[in-house]
């Protein structure tokens, strides 16, 4: 276990696990990119599916609390950013779903 930590440069199990946090985080910032790349592929065009902005904004969510954890002001200012952005774009999506529903 020694060497596991010293690879992840942490010092106890809770730095263990928050890096841990911080790796699913970023996995889902490469999984959305997966989503769009497979979407844009199908559709043989550029394509931004929903599930984007959720796979954003879970990610976001996600490094942004990693960021607090680690007091790292500049991580924490563009996650706090990119949040805010991708929330918003899912609230004009659904705005958008909601009118053409009602027609």
């Amino acid at each position: 276990m020694d060497r596991l930590f010293a690879i992840l440069h942490v010092e106890s199990w809770t730095e263990f696990w928050w890096v841990a946090f911080g790796l699913f985080g970023q996995l889902m910032f490469t999984g959305r990119f997966l989503v769009q790349w497979i979407a844009s592929e199908r559709a043989r065009k550029s394509v931004m599916p929903v599930v984007f902005w959720y796979f954003s904004l879970a990610g976001g969510v996600i490094l942004l609390a990693y960021a607090v954890y680690r007091r790292d002001p500049v991580f924490i200012l563009g996650q706090s950013l990119g949040v805010f952005i991708y929330l918003r774009n899912l609230v004009l999506i659904s705005r958008e779903q909601r009118e053409n529903r009602l027609g």
